[in-house]
Formats: C-alpha cells, structure tokens, sequence
C-alpha cells in the first residue's frame, strides 16, 4: 500500500488535525457516520473530482487514494445514499462523503465507485471520526442586532444566493456577519460563497462532527443550530445569517423549521415560483413561523416576482435587492435615537440594537 502522504484528502477532512500521527488502519467496527476512512477508487463516474481541504477540485483517477467520512446523502436533484454494508460503495459528493447510493435523478451519470481499504486511525490504533475533531462548544449568546434564517421549498430554489445576499447587504452597512450553514451535505462552496460575499466569520455542521445531516437524530441537529449561533458570537458576530438545505417538506428541515419561532428573528423563504410560495406560506404558518420576505430563483422573472407577491401579500425582494437597502427589511422599522444606526454608502439605515459605525 503507498504511503497514506499520496492521497487525495476531500474537504469533509478540514478540521482533521496532526496528520502526521494519523493512519490507516483495519476497519474494526460496523460503518458509523462521521467515520473517517481511506477508500480506492476503482471506476472514475459523474463525481470525476474531489474538491481538498482548501477548495480545490482536485482530478481524479482509476486507483486513487481517497481519504473521506461515512455519511448518507439527501439530494432530491442528485443522490440518495446510505451508510454502506460492504467495501464496495460511492462518492456521494465531491467533498469526500462515501456511502453507497440508493436512487439518483434520471440527469446524473454513474457515481464514481470506490473500495473501502481501511480506517484512519490515530497513533493508538483507535478509529477517528469528525466527531474527534469538532469544535469546542461556545456558551450560549444570542447576536446584538438578530437571527436570519433562509429557508426554501426545495433545492435549487436560490436559498444560498439569497443568504448571501444579505450577509452582502448587512457588510455594507458596516456589521460583523456570521453566517452558518445548518443543514446539508459537506462542501465548500456555501461557505466560500458566504466568504465572498462579506461574512465575517463562517462555520458549519463540519465543525461539529457530523459530514452530512441526513440521518443524524433530531436532538443533536437542533443542538447544532443552537452551537453554530453561539459559535458565530463568540467569533464576534453581530448579526447572524444561517441557512438550513434542502425543501421544508424534508424531515430534517421541517423539525429544525419547528424550532424557528423564538430562535429566529426573521425568516426568508426562498422559492423557485409563485405557487411554491403559497405552498410553503401556508405550510410554514401550521408551524407558527412567519415568514417576513420572499427571494430566491423566483425574482429571476419580474412577472413571478409581481405574481408572488400578488398571490402572497409579502414583499419579494431579489439577491440583488437584499444586497442593497432592501436589506433592512429583515430587522424592520426602529427608531435611530433609540437602536443606533449603521451606514450603508454613506446614508443612514436604522438597525435595533446597532452602534454608529
């Protein structure tokens, strides 16, 4: 077997510290998720990169040493996978999560094939997990200014694009973002997307153990959502932009969405078309939560942007709007001498709880 230095490491692997004193060892245990483990490739498919710790998308080859972490995945325009019961098992994304998978959307090819070798292992012989490496829990803190949470009627409804396009609106007027990524399958790309668009500080459900969220219990996602909050203020997060994946009628989702009144202070829905707007509304406000705005792939078209909010009575704001003044419509109508006030290109914008900046 080559030298474990020779293989390609997928970014659910970023917290994985002192590499020099971890191996590859012999699976002794049944699959767990957030297992880390060391797999072949054997048949390159429609996964034919690995994206590394950094965010590179690293080429991949027959015979390839990949280091990932068990998971299963939900993605209704991809991969269904589960935790497998062989050696024989799939990529289910490029961020390294390897399962074996169940169904695929009739558009995706053949998922890259792997051969599980090993378990990594620390200098004891002991399988590692990401649970090994999580973040140490923060106290309990809620942000200065507020809570934002973007939620959607389905993937691919531009609940990211909509995130951050308000951490981008919330940068300009000068506050101190933090923006999690709640639920979903590990990648980069949210997080740099976050990046990008101003966030000050970022984490994610990586940096608490898990590699994806389908399957995990319940208790310990709400618990998540309660940590990566606390985590992002004691980063120095004044306000707090999260986003939970996937559509509200996901289990997963619709428990977290549950938890919203009380944790959130503003709710986005982010849908894809009018109907999916009355749809989501109505399903959103059985479970008391009100939404304040709707965004997403919807206000690509002025006519489904005037249609929603003609069919729901709520303001419709675009990614490009959040991005601006619209922005404030989220922590709506405060009295400056009272709250403070925060500056956005050189005007003036009211934002409870703000100091001048």
């Amino acid at each position: 077997m080559r030298e474990l230095s020779m293989a390609k490491w997928g970014y659910l692997t970023r917290r994985v510290s002192n590499l020099a004193e971890a191996s590859l060892g012999p699976m002794v245990r049944e699959p767990r998720l957030g297992d880390l483990v060391v797999s072949t490739v054997t048949a390159v498919g429609v996964h034919d990169h690995l994206e590394n710790p950094v965010g590179r998308r690293v080429r991949l080859y027959s015979g390839d040493l990949v280091v990932g972490a068990y998971g299963n995945r939900y993605a209704t325009d991809f991969f269904e996978g589960y935790l497998p019961s062989r050696a024989e098992v799939h990529l289910l994304t490029a961020g390294g999560l390897i399962g074996k998978v169940a169904s695929a959307h009739t558009s995706r090819g053949a998922p890259t094939e792997l051969e599980v070798v090993g378990a990594l292992v620390d200098q004891a012989g002991a399988p590692l997990s990401l649970d090994d490496f999580a973040r140490v829990r923060s106290s309990p803190a809620e942000p200065d200014i507020g809570t934002v949470m973007v939620v959607g009627s389905s993937m691919n409804a531009g609940k990211t694009t909509t995130a951050s396009s308000i951490i981008r609106g919330f940068t300009r007027a000068g506050l101190r973002v933090g923006a999690a990524k709640v639920t979903g399958s590990g990648s980069g790309k949210d997080n740099w997307s976050y990046l990008d668009a101003g966030a000050y500080c970022v984490v994610d459900f990586i940096d608490f153990g898990m590699p994806s969220t389908f399957g995990y219990p319940i208790s310990r996602l709400i618990t998540a959502m309660y940590d990566m909050r606390n985590a992002l203020v004691a980063d120095g997060a004044q306000v707090v932009v999260m986003e939970i994946a996937d559509g509200v009628l996901q289990d997963e989702t619709r428990m977290l969405v549950e938890q919203l009144p009380g944790f959130a202070d503003q709710v986005v829905l982010a849908v894809s078309d009018a109907l999916a707007a009355v749809a989501g509304i109505e399903l959103l406000g059985r479970l008391d939560v009100e939404v304040r705005v709707i965004s997403g792939l919807v206000t690509a078209s002025p006519l489904g942007s005037r249609e929603t909010q003609a069919a729901t009575g709520l303001p419709v704001r675009s990614p490009g709007e959040l991005a601006e003044r619209a922005v404030f419509d989220l922590l709506g109508h405060c009295s400056a001498a009272a709250s403070g006030v925060a500056s956005f290109d050189g005007e003036l914008a009211c934002l409870p709880g703000s100091a001048v900046v």
